[in-house]
């Protein structure tokens, strides 16, 4: 974990005192999905989804071009993938090392975004980046 030197002295590079994470970045990846999938099950289960919003703390309203409160959020959409194999560069090669999966290794994700419209732009925000903005991940 990186911390300053300070003096011999090992510590953090500030004088106040408040919890942060340590993570590292694979590890902050891995609690934020983990953080998303929670909260997508939240969502789909509560009775009344626009409170199940507003307890989270989601903005109804944000910034956009044309001001403070120019985006309205009008959707939440879920996508659900399978992930069925992997693809990476093969060393030496322009062509991709495939993997495909057997069938008790294929992976559901789903993932939410929260879908803001004004008279000019449409912005889907991942959930994924409002948690992290929210928890400080």
């Amino acid at each position: 974990m990186p911390h300053d030197i300070v003096g011999g002295h090992v510590g953090h590079n500030h004088a106040h005192d408040h919890l942060h994470s340590h993570l590292k970045p694979e590890d902050r990846a891995a609690e934020l999905q983990v953080l998303a999938t929670q909260f997508i099950d939240g969502f789909v289960q509560a009775a009344d989804k626009t409170s199940y919003l507003r307890l989270a703390g989601v903005p109804f309203e944000r910034p956009g071009k044309g001001g403070a409160t120019a985006l309205k959020l009008v959707d939440v959409e879920l996508k659900t993938e399978w992930q069925v194999g992997t693809a990476s560069p093969s060393f030496g090669s322009r062509e991709l090392s495939y993997l495909p999966f057997p069938g008790a290794m294929v992976r559901e994700r789903t993932n939410m975004g929260l879908v803001y419209v004004s008279m000019d732009e449409k912005v889907v925000e991942d959930i994924r980046d409002f948690l992290a903005a929210k928890t400080g991940a």
